[in-house]
C-alpha cells in the first residue's frame, strides 16, 4: 500500500528557515524513497592516513630508482603496487 506523499514547499524563505522546517517535521511523507537512487560521487578523495613504514635502505633505494624510471613520486609507486598485490590476493 502506497502512501500519499505531501508536497514540499516549493521555497523557503531562507537556509535558516528551511533548517528549522526539517528540524521539525520527518522527511517520510515528503520523499518517494522508491524512486531513490544510489549516488555516486566521482569527485571526493578517498580518507587517507599517514603511517610510519620502517624499511631496509636497500628495498627504498630500489623503491627510488622504479619510481623514477616511471617518472612517478615512490609513495605514489609504493601505494599502486599495494593496491594490486591486496587486490590480487583477493582474488584467490
Amino acid at each position: 500500500m502506497e502512501k500519499k506523499r505531501i508536497k514540499l514547499p516549493r521555497k523557503f524563505a531562507s537556509d535558516t528557515a528551511e533548517r528549522r522546517f526539517w528540524e521539525t517535521h520527518d522527511s517520510t511523507p515528503y520523499v518517494d524513497r522508491s524512486k531513490a537512487e544510489r549516488a555516486v560521487f566521482t569527485q571526493l578523495k578517498p580518507t587517507t592516513r599517514s603511517i610510519t613504514l620502517r624499511l631496509p635502505e636497500t628495498l627504498l633505494a630500489g623503491l627510488k630508482t622504479a619510481a623514477n624510471q616511471r617518472d612517478v613520486p615512490y609513495q605514489s609507486l609504493i601505494k599502486v603496487w599495494l593496491a594490486e598485490k591486496l587486490e590480487e590476493s583477493e582474488a584467490r
